[in-house]
């Protein structure tokens, strides 16, 4: 096996560089959201959805990787537990609603209900098919209260999951996010083609639309993931923060003994 030319190196260092400034300048707006929204006493949901393997849970690191654990709060979203169970599917939801000056993240959220319900038979054709009109007002009403709302698609296509299912296999730490039904969901593909299909056309509105990420490239998605979510997220959001109180200042600058500079 040849040695890879200095030439070509350092173009891949250059690309590593461009990347990782590129991250560091997304997390750093994504600080300075979080912190107008708590200033202002804003409320903001990102739901994710996609593919298997599509690498959601990466994504949601590095989206939260700089912001203040108080003020974010992730949701894994599994099968309703033991009290959710008999009541409507939108319960568990309601109560892990942002509060004032928060923001919550969804990984996978109350789409479930069209997708992996649908497919395995957990709800019924006519429920699932009500629940396109239910998740819309669900929404509309969260929106028309004043949440800010982002919605992101996650896509792979068939051959890169079977490649990441592969991967996850034959690498020791990778082996717990394996499980038979992820095989299973990959021998659905279509059936979850179908239904993602419909998922964004019947769901994705002028208030909360949905976006379609590629991560066939992780970091390339990654960074088209953040740049979606501060960019709906600042939108008519003031994110300077303001000058300092003036007796504060006075005080701080008695106590230091010299004028601040700010």
């Amino acid at each position: 096996m040849g040695i890879a030319s200095p030439l070509r190196y350092n173009l891949r260092m250059a690309d590593d560089d461009k990347t990782d400034a590129a991250f560091e300048a997304l997390e750093i707006r994504m600080l300075e959201i979080q912190q107008a929204y708590h200033r202002l006493g804003l409320r903001a949901i990102v739901a994710f959805e996609g593919t298997d393997a599509a690498g959601k849970g990466g994504t949601i690191k590095r989206l939260v990787e700089k912001l203040d654990p108080r003020g974010i709060k992730v949701w894994p979203i599994g099968p309703p537990g033991g009290h959710e169970q008999g009541r409507h599917y939108l319960y568990r939801f309601w109560t892990r609603l942002p509060e004032p000056g928060t923001i919550a993240i969804f990984d996978r959220s109350w789409y479930g209900r069209v997708l992996v319900e649908r497919i395995d038979g957990l709800a019924s054709k006519a429920d699932w098919q009500r629940a396109y009109g239910e998740i819309n007002e669900f929404e509309r009403m969260l929106t028309a209260d004043g949440v800010r709302m982002v919605k992101l698609f996650l896509d792979i296509d068939k051959k890169e999951q079977l490649r990441r299912f592969r991967e996850r296999a034959i690498v020791p730490y990778k082996r717990w996010k394996l499980g038979e039904s992820d095989l299973r969901v990959h021998e659905q593909w279509s059936a979850y083609q179908r239904a993602y299909k419909d998922m964004v056309a019947r769901c994705s509105t002028r208030s909360a639309p949905w976006h379609r990420i590629d991560m066939n490239d992780k970091d390339k998605g990654r960074l088209q993931a953040i740049r979606t979510v501060t960019q709906v997220l600042a939108r008519g959001v003031e994110l300077r923060p303001p000058a300092l109180d003036p007796t504060i200042r006075k005080k701080l600058e008695k106590l230091l003994g010299e004028s601040l500079k700010t």
